[in-house]
């Protein structure tokens, strides 16, 4: 899994406990997944179909540099899974993981439609990543 986005931990972020607000996490994790579903589906009309149980494992405080990491591992005829693991980007304490987010991509219409992927690919909307 690599972990490309990171994020540092403002008082903005925090809850009541002063700690990182889950929601916040969860709304970065999401923005984070469908950008990944992108990428990898090479189609800017793509939507959160399922998230599975979020395991909260840790912590982060303010001051904390935390990141992202997400990968495919598994793709449908219209849709992508994949995992996803949060960490403390010092400590490598996992913050939170699930196991499973579903992404399913779309026409214009907003009908499901096949994306005819079946493996990660490092390509931007039919460009390849430049070495």
């Amino acid at each position: 899994m690599n972990f490309y986005t990171r994020k540092w931990i403002k008082p903005e972020d925090l809850n009541p406990n002063g700690t990182l607000f889950g929601g916040t996490l969860l709304r970065w994790i999401d923005e984070e997944a469908v950008i990944y579903a992108i990428v990898q589906l090479g189609n800017h009309h793509v939507v959160t179909k399922y998230i599975s149980e979020i395991n909260f494992i840790n912590t982060a405080k303010q001051g904390d540099i935390i990141e992202m990491g997400i990968v495919a591992t598994q793709f449908g005829r219209t849709s992508i899974t994949m995992r996803c693991e949060v960490r403390n980007k010092i400590t490598r304490k996992t913050i939170l993981s699930i196991d499973k987010l579903v992404f399913v991509n779309l026409d214009e219409n907003g009908t499901p439609t096949p994306h005819n992927k079946t493996e990660i690919t490092y390509a931007y909307m039919g460009v390849e990543k430049p070495e």
